[in-house]
């Protein structure tokens, strides 16, 4: 089959941040998985390897000009769209794949859909299961492979997150809401200043890459960390800076880049961010995702300092 494609971000998954599987569209043949899904900025799914390596097959591709490398679906021979020898560790490769060819099903309906014999996959992510989303709590797991989550507080979302997205070894962003009590938190709720939740960024990354410390040493540079429920003009306790911490070894990195900066007196009032362990978090609205991106020139207060 040869899909059309469709204009760079605007198609149906380039920013899918949900989990699950990308089928063939015609064969229904599974093909790749959300858990090596990444942001590379082009407005097309992109990800790091298929789903098993003879999954797809390749071929080279002379259109357009140029030498590239073609990929298509082993059972149907579906045009996929292209790979790439930029994309980030372990593999190096990016699959840069048209969402007309692809149909995704959500993890939570691969065993109806007859694809349950790959929700090992999501539940040693931690990502489905007992350490994923469930009808009482939202999404807190770690993925306990070659990615590690971050979870981070500095102010209005919006601007921290369009900054820690651009740094090489990040491979997705979302915002969200945590550290409160208000289960399913909207923003409706947390504007309000009462369910104690903090506007936060969860961020996916390669520690290979971008180790935990230096994103922390990034966090501390893009807000102003002494400033208590506050950044810039926006004021509440959900502007706080906080470190939402998933293990021990977490904490104990914040703990001590926390302490770094402040030994560094690049700051002339004492720091506040609060370093605790991760809670909650549930997504913020689809409008909130990706928001400089999609409205350039947006309202931000966050800006790298030297």
């Amino acid at each position: 089959m040869e899909a059309f494609v469709k204009p760079p971000f605007q198609n149906e998954y380039w920013d899918n941040k949900k989990h699950g599987l990308y089928v063939d569209v015609v064969s229904g043949e599974p093909l790749f998985t959300s858990l090596d899904k990444y942001d590379s900025g082009t407005g097309w799914p992109s990800f790091t390897r298929p789903l098993e390596p003879d999954t797809v097959t390749t071929r080279e591709d002379r259109t357009l000009w140029m030498a590239r490398t073609e990929v298509r679906s082993k059972q149907a021979g579906s045009h996929l769209g292209h790979v790439f020898p930029d994309g980030p560790k372990p593999t190096g490769l990016r699959y840069c794949i048209n969402s007309a060819a692809l149909r995704f099903v959500p993890v939570e309906e691969l065993a109806e859909a007859g694809y349950g014999e790959y929700l090992a996959r999501f539940e040693k992510a931690g990502v489905f299961g007992q350490s994923g989303p469930s009808e009482e709590g939202g999404s807190s797991g770690i993925d306990p492979g070659r990615h590690q989550v971050a979870l981070l507080a500095g102010g209005c979302f919006w601007g921290v997150e369009d900054i820690l997205r651009g740094l090489p070894g990040v491979l997705d962003t979302e915002v969200g809401y945590t550290g409160g009590s208000t289960p399913r938190a909207t923003y409706a709720q947390v504007k309000t200043g009462t369910t104690g939740h903090a506007e936060a960024i969860r961020v996916v990354f390669d520690p290979e890459r971008l180790p935990y410390a230096r994103l922390l040493e990034t966090f501390f540079r893009l807000h102003d960390p002494t400033t208590r429920n506050r950044q810039g003009n926006d004021v509440g306790t959900q502007y706080r800076s906080a470190i939402f911490t998933f293990d021990e070894e977490q904490r104990r990195t914040a703990q001590e880049v926390k302490a770094r900066v402040e030994a560094s007196e690049k700051w002339k009032r004492p720091i506040v961010t609060e370093i605790v362990a991760a809670s909650d978090f549930w997504p913020a609205e689809e409008y909130h995702q990706d928001y400089i991106r999609k409205n350039p020139g947006g309202y931000t207060c966050h800006y790298l300092r030297d």
